[in-house]
């Protein structure tokens, strides 16, 4: 066991090494004016623990090397407020920034909440999915391609051939635990390669997390803002799925919503899991 870890771990450390020795990336100055603008736009104060990671990560920004950082907090501890101020750093420096989710919903959503911020910033921002006409994504690309969009916000199709940034200095990924090294080479071939910061709600304890992801480094945000309600989990077998369904018929009385995740949409012949159309 400890051969094997020892082997993992040299392995990224070398990794690491190489990443950090022929990857160029662009420093970013990180006390612009926009950032004090938009935390002027904030109706709550940064948390303690937000203001130490933003510190961690305008440090990793403003060296030569792109950074390559994972970000982890539970929902509701503040990761998307974090993400802006990066993205927005990265605009006042000049450069194209993505923010990259694993599903056109959360995309949309991540592009709802981010609007109005750059509006009132006035910073321009597209979201680039599937969905629309084939007139209105070739003009969302070109916008992209000629860098009149300084924010995209979209899925991992962002990375595909047919979109070409002008200027990308910086990715923020929600939810995807490696943004692997194929996908910053596709990018880091048109130009320098970006700094990416990945952001999951994954509880991975800190030792894990050095440990599968020693190539990288990694932020805890571990505070809530005031007034957050704590997440609580619980856990149904078979034989309590009844309970389960009256739990989430009394939350939807009580006017709240209520999710059914499936590992599946459709059925498969291959793979023995639910489905979602079951």
């Amino acid at each position: 066991i400890f051969e094997e870890f020892f082997l993992l771990q040299l392995a990224l450390a070398f990794k690491k090494r190489h990443v950090e020795i022929n990857e160029h990336g662009q420093p970013f100055k990180t006390r612009g004016e926009t950032i004090r603008k938009f935390l002027k736009l904030l109706k709550f104060d940064l948390t303690n623990a937000q203001k130490r990671v933003l510190g961690e990560i305008m440090g990793y920004l403003e060296k030569k090397e792109p950074m390559n950082l994972l970000l982890q907090g539970d929902v509701g501890s503040g990761k998307t407020v974090v993400a802006l101020i990066a993205l927005l750093t990265g605009v006042d420096n000049g450069c194209q920034a993505v923010l990259m989710a694993p599903t056109e919903l959360l995309a949309e959503q991540h592009f709802l909440s981010i609007r109005p911020f750059c509006k009132a910033l006035n910073i321009t921002i597209e979201l680039v999915t599937s969905s629309g006409t084939a007139k209105e994504k070739s003009l969302i690309r070109n916008c992209i391609e000629h860098g009149t969009t300084q924010i995209i916000v979209g899925t991992h199709a962002l990375i595909q051939k047919k979109v070409e940034f002008f200027n990308l200095g910086l990715i923020v990924v929600d939810e995807q635990h490696r943004f692997g090294v194929l996908q910053r080479e596709a990018i880091g071939k048109k130009g320098l390669t970006p700094h990416v910061l990945i952001m999951t709600a994954t509880p991975i304890p800190r030792s894990l997390a050095l440990t599968l992801y020693g190539d990288m480094n990694v932020s805890f945000l571990d505070e809530f803002p005031p007034g957050r309600m704590p997440i609580e989990t619980k856990l149904f077998y078979e034989n309590t799925r009844d309970a389960a369904y009256h739990l989430l018929e009394k939350e939807i009385k009580e006017g709240r919503q209520a999710y059914v995740v499936c590992p599946l949409i459709e059925e498969s012949e291959s793979i023995d899991l639910k489905a979602a159309i079951d």
